[in-house]
């Protein structure tokens, strides 16, 4: 597991504080601000159409969503494809099951929110608490031990593990692991 260093004592000391940032909108035109979670944590899951290892933890993103709806948690997909449309997000999410999910999507066009959460890899998720602060970043869970290699059995669910702890008022006991997937490629490429 990755273990982050000491110079990120932010995260290591309850959550790095992230600066608000201006609202973006989301594919329904409706204004969100990911890091400002409208109840106890906001969920952004970084995502690219194309990444098979990102389609594939659709099921599991609708299940944490659903499981963590009614306990004050709000989801976002963020895009991280380059140029891509609204509608092609809206089929997206048709296609791999989020459009029914009460699941928010945006598109990262500039890259702002993936560099603001240290996202470098699709699927990733980031953990926001209620007061802007990054609790955690990185995988899902360990499905992946590497690149095509799947496991058999989960054995390690950091990010509900993180949530856990976030909504029992308790430090995340890992706040930073490495995803593997899709690397998110800069902006102006």
């Amino acid at each position: 597991m990755f273990r982050p260093s000491l110079l990120r004592a932010g995260l290591l000391c309850g959550g790095l504080a992230l600066a608000a940032g201006a609202p973006v909108r989301t594919v329904e035109g409706v204004a969100l601000n990911p890091f400002r979670p409208g109840g106890a944590v906001g969920l952004l899951f970084f995502v690219l159409t194309d990444c098979p290892i990102s389609n594939s933890y659709a099921p599991e993103i609708q299940r944490i969503c659903k499981q963590y709806a009614g306990k004050g948690v709000s989801c976002t997909l963020v895009y991280e494809d380059a140029k891509i449309q609204a509608s092609a997000v809206r089929q997206h999410m048709k296609d791999y099951g989020h459009a029914g999910a009460n699941l928010a999507a945006v598109i990262d066009a500039d890259r702002a929110i993936a560099h603001q959460a240290h996202a470098s890899v699709t699927p990733e998720a980031a953990l926001i608490d209620s007061k802007g602060r990054l609790q955690y970043h990185g995988r899902i869970d360990n499905f992946y031990a590497a690149l095509g290699k799947t496991r058999r059995n989960v054995t390690e669910h950091d990010l509900t593990d993180a949530i856990d702890a976030v909504l029992a008022g308790k430090a995340v006991a890992y706040p930073e692991t490495k995803p593997l997937g899709c690397f998110i490629t800069p902006a102006d490429l």
